[in-house]
């Protein structure tokens, strides 16, 4: 018996039942919201990168607003640490308050946003023996799918596959991540 899963949509928070495997977002509408939005936060962070290039490495002293796009902490941070003496700091005048580079360093470590970098997969070298695999019809059956659904998803998820006569064999770990959710 298939046991649909209930998910949440990551943009409104709000309980679905998925179409297909790989519905992530409730409606359209939610996919395309998400999707303004990241590329929104990545422009946004590479105005900031953009920023901090141009401010030099060798400056020992900087401003309040540099420090807070270095170091990607609240402004309200940066003068309460001026306040309470615990960053040592210059007053050059009205709105000319440096403070120094090393001894916030110290305090916070430099954000690397973990978004903006690529992670590489390592290759996976899977057992295409008979026991440890499904045959397309096994699969269709077990997961009460059709034969052509089974081939989509296949083709859509690189799963690897090992064709012994007339039959195709795909890794049982494989089929079973990928249906993972639906049955019982």
């Amino acid at each position: 018996m298939i046991k649909r899963v209930k998910r949440e949509c990551p943009h409104c928070s709000q309980q679905f039942t998925p179409k297909t495997v790989t519905s992530v977002y409730c409606t359209e509408k939610c996919c395309k919201k998400a999707y303004q939005k990241r590329k929104s936060e990545e422009k946004k962070e590479l105005r900031r990168q953009a920023l901090i290039a141009k401010i030099p490495v060798d400056k020992t002293f900087i401003t309040v607003p540099e420090a807070v796009l270095i170091f990607d902490i609240a402004k309200t941070t940066v003068y309460r640490l001026i306040k309470n003496k615990r960053v040592p700091s210059v007053n050059e005048g009205s709105r000319l308050i440096r403070v120094d580079r090393e001894a916030l360093e110290k305090m916070f470590p430099l954000s690397t946003n973990p978004k903006m970098e690529k992670v590489s997969t390592n290759p996976f070298v899977y057992d295409l023996a008979k026991e440890n695999c499904y045959t397309i019809g096994e699969i269709a059956q077990k997961f009460q799918l059709h034969d052509t659904s089974v081939y989509k998803h296949i083709r859509k998820y690189s799963i690897p596959t090992r064709q012994i006569g007339n039959c195709v064999y795909a890794p049982k770990s494989e089929i079973d991540k990928l249906y993972n959710g639906i049955i019982d």
